[in-house]
């Protein structure tokens, strides 16, 4: 039976969701085109749920690399090389992340 989410990612099986097909069409369509976008909101608006989305429908065509800035703190913003070093650091995690569950998919 469904309920009403108000912690985390929505899943459409398990969840009430408003359908966000049509805003999913439109960013899938900016992608194909090269255009740049921004998602922004505040708490709870389902910001998480489609950028799971985008990746759920671009993943056979594009490699998706996720990070997150979230728990990093605040001192990865007080300089441009700390943000740098700190950005360079979760794309790396990412990309590690990333060839093991490739290497895993082709055994």
């Amino acid at each position: 039976m469904k309920e009403f989410n108000t912690t985390g990612v929505c899943v459409p099986d398990m969840h009430y969701m408003v359908d966000t097909n049509p805003k999913l069409e439109k960013i899938i369509e900016l992608i194909r085109k090269g255009k740049y976008f921004t998602i922004n909101r505040s708490r709870q608006y389902g910001k998480t749920t489609m950028l799971l989305g985008i990746e759920n429908r671009l993943k056979e065509k594009y490699q998706i690399i996720s990070i997150s800035f979230e728990g990093i703190g605040e001192e990865p913003f007080y300089t441009n090389s700390a943000f740098v070093k700190t950005f360079l650091e979760l794309c790396a995690d990412a990309f590690r992340f990333t060839d093991i569950a490739e290497e895993d998919a082709r055994e």
